[in-house]
């Protein structure tokens, strides 16, 4: 993408031949074609490529997926199954439109990639929501059952406005101060995990093309404050308004956001 580095740039491999090996949290997984994993050229220790093999790398910026420097630490390298569910989805769109050099420049592609680019938003969602699920268990499993109710309470009173670290304690009958050392020993506070799921929610309402929400709407529904504060909170997590991300993952007349490229393992 004009204008853009490299460091501003998340690229997602699609597996077409070949062997190709994912290195994430100590596990190696081969890779079967059309199967997906998200990379950064930053981090090429996490892909070991074989003879002859071949991946398809889309280039999308960072912003449009509305991803963090957590949430893109806790997807990267994560191998997606392109034979089933949104995988296959994805994989096979994607393919399709590297396949389709001609509609790269036309208003035709230009849909296609912002279709694309919704598309992946989706993928990024299902993984860290994955990824949620994944760790409350391993909380569950080592003792600390009470975290993993305090989420699944979280969860459930998302939209009342008078969520609260003391709400939460008191729910829990425990102490304020006991409430911030389970999140701080889980790297984070109760307000950042609240505020989090909050706009991850609200991100995913503006991007349905089949619900166009005002954003007051949903920033009242989902208990932000103020239309303000929800504008000024999505702009420091995603790097846009909420109103350029509901145009982003809307609209079918942006100018195309991915460029497709190939790499071979040498």
């Amino acid at each position: 993408m004009p204008g853009t580095s490299d460091g501003d740039d998340v690229y997602l491999g699609v597996h077409v031949r070949g062997p190709v090996t994912v290195v994430h949290a100590g596990a190696r997984t081969q890779l079967d074609p059309n199967d997906l994993v998200f990379c950064d050229p930053a981090r090429r220790h996490l892909l070991r490529f074989g003879e002859d093999c071949r991946m398809i790398f889309f280039r999308v910026p960072r912003c449009y997926l509305g991803v963090t420097e957590p949430e893109l630490d806790q997807i990267l390298g994560v191998p997606v199954r392109g034979g089933e569910g949104l995988g296959a989805l994805v994989s096979d769109f994607l393919t399709a439109l590297a396949a389709e050099a001609e509609f790269h420049r036309s208003t035709i592609g230009d849909r296609r990639a912002r279709t694309a680019v919704h598309l992946l938003s989706v993928l990024v969602v299902e993984l860290l929501e994955a990824g949620t699920a994944d760790g409350a268990d391993r909380a569950s499993g080592t003792g600390n059952e009470m975290l993993s109710r305090i989420r699944a309470h979280i969860e459930d009173h998302l939209m009342d406005p008078d969520l609260s670290p003391e709400s939460i304690a008191r729910a829990h009958h425990i102490s304020v101060r006991y409430l911030q050392k389970l999140f701080q020993n889980d790297g984070t506070t109760v307000s950042q995990w609240v505020r989090q799921r909050r706009l991850e929610f609200c991100r995913l309402e503006l991007g349905r093309s089949n619900r166009r929400s005002t954003m007051a709407a949903v920033a009242h529904r989902w208990g932000f404050s103020s239309p303000s504060h929800f504008s000024r909170t999505f702009r420091g997590a995603y790097g846009m308004s909420p109103s350029q991300w509901q145009a982003l993952a809307t609209s079918a007349f942006a100018p195309a956001t991915a460029g497709a490229q190939t790499g071979r393992g040498r």
